[in-house]
């Protein structure tokens, strides 16, 4: 079979604008496969990822390569990889420039932050209904759990453990499925945000400097490490953790809907934090003149959000999508 060359890099675009969108916390990458028309795809193609597909293609390659190349494609792997090439490339292109402006400019940058998490937690709450027990319960724990780990994560939580940076990626690929929600803003709860953008930006320069010729052997090395536990536990959070929040959608969808769209409004508390600690490190406190700065970066990212949300559509988080004269209160048993 031809590749059809132009075909894949279409893909790979859309796994770059995936990437771009999920490195900055309140945009949602989950979001940008919906609208670019590959999120069935790559939910389809994630969930294909299992123990029997995987032994089909171990056996095959020893006995019957027909076997192992129906169950490549199955697991529909060209599509992964050249997805994730592109998000992967986006993310280190983007990681440098977000370090940068996070230690120079903190006060935008977050408030800028804030402003995407706000505009998606209120475009997000108009699309779920709290009208019963359950989602009341769902919301105030979602919220509580945003919002006492965002305050408490700077102290509680510590930064440079590989074992964290394990778990934090597997926490944060989990909000590959979930449109709305992104993975570096899970990453901001947890206090691990700009340690890992960090990390990534000085992993990159010590390839650079290797390929060049130049000392980057230092950098690389205790960058890797962070990077190698990051993707380690990005791809065991993908088949296990992922599956978990697959399953909570397909059975309390509108009770796990409301958990995670109040999970983004406490995050709200994450930016404010953040910009606190760096403004206390610069030897510096709040002032009017800060908080208009922060206000002003705010009302750009929310603009952001609006903008995207009105190419993104209606996105209806309440309707099963696989059978669409299903009424949204009937689609998880015993959801309410």
């Amino acid at each position: 079979m031809a590749v059809d060359l132009r075909s894949w890099l279409v893909v790979y675009a859309k796994g770059f604008c995936m990437g771009a969108a999920d490195a900055v916390p309140g945009v949602s990458g989950g979001t940008i496969a919906l609208i670019t028309g590959i999120y069935e795809r790559l939910i389809d193609a994630i969930t294909a990822v299992d123990a029997d597909n995987v032994r089909r293609f171990l056996g095959g390659l020893t006995s019957d390569r027909d076997e192992a190349l129906a169950a490549l494609r199955e697991m529909d792997v060209l599509f992964l990889l050249v997805l994730g090439s592109g998000l992967v490339t986006a993310v280190v292109a983007i990681a440098s420039t977000l370090e940068h402006a996070v230690e120079t400019a903190p006060v935008p940058t977050f408030g800028f932050f804030f402003g995407l998490i706000a505009a998606s937690a209120a475009v997000l709450v108009g699309e779920v209904s709290v009208g019963t027990a359950r989602r009341k319960l769902a919301a105030v724990v979602g919220f509580l759990l945003a919002f006492v780990v965002s305050g408490a994560a700077e102290t509680l939580i510590p930064e440079g453990s590989v074992v964290v940076v394990f778990f934090a990626g597997m926490i944060a690929i989990s909000a590959m499925i979930l449109p709305g929600i992104s993975g570096s803003l899970l990453l901001l709860i947890l206090g691990q945000y700009t340690f890992l953008t960090g990390s990534l930006s000085a992993f990159k320069d010590g390839v650079f400097g290797l390929l060049l010729g130049t000392n980057g052997l230092d950098a690389l090395t205790e960058s890797g490490a962070v990077v190698v536990s990051f993707l380690v536990g990005a791809v065991i959070g993908l088949l296990t953790i992922s599956r978990v929040v697959d399953w909570a959608l397909e059975h309390y969808r509108d009770a796990t809907f409301t958990f995670l769209i109040f999970l983004i409004v406490g995050a709200l508390r994450a930016p404010v934090v953040q910009t606190s600690t760096r403004l206390a490190e610069q030897g510096r406190v709040w002032s009017l003149d800060l908080v208009g700065v922060f206000a002003g970066a705010a009302v750009v990212g929310a603009v952001a959000i609006v903008l995207v949300d009105r190419y993104a559509g209606d996105i209806d988080l309440g309707e099963d999508e696989s059978d669409p004269e299903m009424d949204p209160e009937d689609v998880a048993s015993g959801d309410d």
